[in-house]
């Protein structure tokens, strides 16, 4: 099958013994893989576990008995090929990431060599012939990327068909497709249904116990929205109340324009939190804005450059100079990063502590991997916090944070969020620009923080001027574990209703009495929610301290008695059904 005389490696194997010392998950997942020395090996853990370190351990460990001769690494992008070569060379694994398809082998000072899927998708001949050649373990990162396109995946498996070994890693095992991923194992459910098997899984639940992830706290931001249709017609809607979706899709690109208020004033806050952590213990802490398009990354980055005072680093494509200035900035002290897309999977830059999600994108499979940049612990109660639209489908996104999901193939597809082809519609890339504004003008937004979400719990705002309850939540503490933020959250919200309820009573006693007979004004729906998701925060809270069970998952237990999404979406007869559920417990 090998193709040739094998050349001797020039560079020596890597030592075993001063490799860096594994977590946990690593260590288990590495007794599972050597025990089972199968073909294909998949592996699923959070971003910001630990899959570099895992993958190359597992690589030095073949090449040290002798099992493989190369290893091949495949990855999304080109920043991450010199990410892959610089942390392999830090344990003796020479790769390089400047192999070209014109060439024939790798060069005898390297081990292996680092490639794009869309690199093996353009020639997979080449790389069939180079796995060919030597006994090579091929690591596939982020491996629902081979699933990106027929070629690439069809280039994949045709390349790599003749490896030894196969190691497949990813910290999010699904798509929105159900195009086949190559060299992934799929098992038939009892419902006919076909779904990915991992070989080890580490979910974003289990490094949060470990402390290897940092919490996360959403700050969901609604507001007032007018735009005018292609028709003439001048709309004005709430960001984050039910609405058709096409509504929800011309509010959230309202509310994103950078020549509004919405945008500026998400920005203020996020700026205003980014101090706050660094006063507190993250000193070096930076903070990245996700943006849709180039045009509007740079509009951002000159808005954040106004608000803090300090010029901000952008990143517009994923480019040659652009892998210098992610670098820059991961080693400065800088604030800012704005970025499209490209900072959105496996690029490592732990100081990441604040991001603006500022994008249309709104897969599930994309919005976990935005979140992890921001995940990566580096010491004990550091904690990190999203400011994103007050949008149904983000808010539920952001409340199953720690779900765990399989690529399921032959499943219907619900269309119970916004899908990205009805965003790309009102939110597109320059060249279609002047198609939009035809179609739709945005006129203005302003923003409100409408709730914070953590652990699967919605903590609505109080009786006090929102401005007032924004400063509460922008200025907790930056260095907090995961249960000092369910209990300083769980606080803030009792007082809150504490507040609203001497506010009432202040309101009655001030009345005459001929108006104490009249019933008092109506609550607003939005109102309403608010209240009711007080009160069922306060009652899962003595709940926990009842049982010792978490927040998140009390919560979970709520849904699955009663149906329906997580509190951050759930409609007002929802939340009551909670609270009368949650009492019989």
């Amino acid at each position: 099958m090998y193709e040739g005389t094998v050349r001797a490696l020039s560079p020596p194997l890597p030592s075993l013994e001063t490799f860096p010392s594994l977590r946990d998950w690593q260590r288990k997942a590495l007794v599972t893989y050597l025990r089972r020395r199968s073909e294909d090996f998949m592996a699923v853990a959070t971003p910001g576990a630990g899959k570099t370190t895992f993958a190359l351990r597992i690589a030095a460990e073949l090449l040290a008995d002798r099992t493989v001769e190369a290893v091949t690494v495949v990855c999304p992008t080109e920043h991450l090929k010199a990410q892959w070569a610089a942390a392999a060379g830090r344990v003796g694994i020479q790769l390089d990431h400047r192999f070209r398809n014109s060439e024939i082998h790798s060069s005898a000072d390297f081990h292996g060599a680092v490639l794009t899927y869309a690199q093996v998708g353009m020639a997979p001949a080449v790389h069939r012939r180079r796995t060919m050649t030597r006994r090579t373990l091929v690591i596939l990162d982020e491996i629902h990327h081979a699933g990106d396109s027929r070629s690439w995946g069809d280039g994949v498996k045709a390349a790599f068909e003749p490896a030894v070994r196969r190691l497949m890693l990813t910290g999010t095992p699904f798509r929105s497709d159900e195009n086949p991923i190559p060299f992934v194992q799929y098992e038939r459910g009892e419902d006919g249904l076909q779904r990915s098997r991992a070989d080890s899984v580490y979910g974003y639940a289990d490094a949060l116990r470990d402390r290897v992830v940092r919490p996360v706290l959403f700050m969901a931001y609604s507001g007032e929205t007018r735009w005018r249709t292609n028709a003439g017609d001048e709309l004005a809607a709430r960001l984050g109340e039910p609405m058709t979706k096409d509504l929800i899709a011309q509010a959230w690109r309202t509310a994103l324009d950078h020549r509004g208020d919405w945008m500026p004033q998400v920005l203020r806050a996020a700026d205003a939190r980014l101090t706050k952590l660094r006063e507190h213990g993250m000193t070096d802490a930076g903070g990245l804005i996700i943006a849709s398009d180039q045009q509007t990354a740079r509009a951002y980055a000159k808005l954040i450059g106004e608000i803090s005072g300090e010029q901000a680093t952008v990143v517009l494509s994923d480019d040659e100079g652009a892998s210098g200035r992610i670098a820059s900035f991961a080693a400065s002290q800088q604030r800012w990063l704005v970025a499209v897309r490209m900072v959105s999977e496996g690029v490592d830059i732990p100081r990441l502590a604040v991001g603006v999600y500022a994008t249309s994108a709104s897969t599930p499979l994309y919005f976990a991997q935005a979140i992890g940049r921001f995940v990566r612990a580096r010491r004990e109660g550091e904690t990190a916090t999203v400011f994103l639209p007050s949008v149904p489908h983000l808010l539920g996104l952001a409340s199953e944070m720690e779900a765990q999901r399989d690529h399921i193939l032959g499943a219907k597809k619900e269309k119970d969020g916004l899908d990205d082809d009805l965003l790309e519609r009102a939110q597109r890339e320059e060249s279609a620009e002047g198609e939009l504004e035809k179609q739709f003008e945005a006129l203005g937004a302003t923003a409100e923080l409408d709730q914070v979400i953590y652990d699967g719990t919605s903590f609505g705002m109080g009786a006090r001027t929102g401005t007032a309850e924004e400063a509460d939540y922008l200025g907790l503490p930056g260095l907090l574990t995961p249960d000092e933020v369910s209990l300083l959250l769980t606080k803030r919200q009792q007082e809150q209703m504490a507040a609203q309820q001497r506010l009432d009573k202040q309101k009655a006693a001030d009345q005459v009495p001929a108006q104490r007979e009249a019933p008092p004004p109506p609550m607003t729906a939005g109102e309403r929610r608010n209240s009711l998701r007080r009160q069922l925060n306060t009652l899962v809270a003595a709940h926990h301290h009842r049982t010792n069970l978490p927040h998140g998952k009390i919560h979970a237990e709520l849904r699955r008695l009663c149906g329906g999404p997580p509190s951050a979406q759930a409609t007002i007869e929802q939340l009551e059904e909670r609270i009368a559920t949650i009492q019989t417990l």
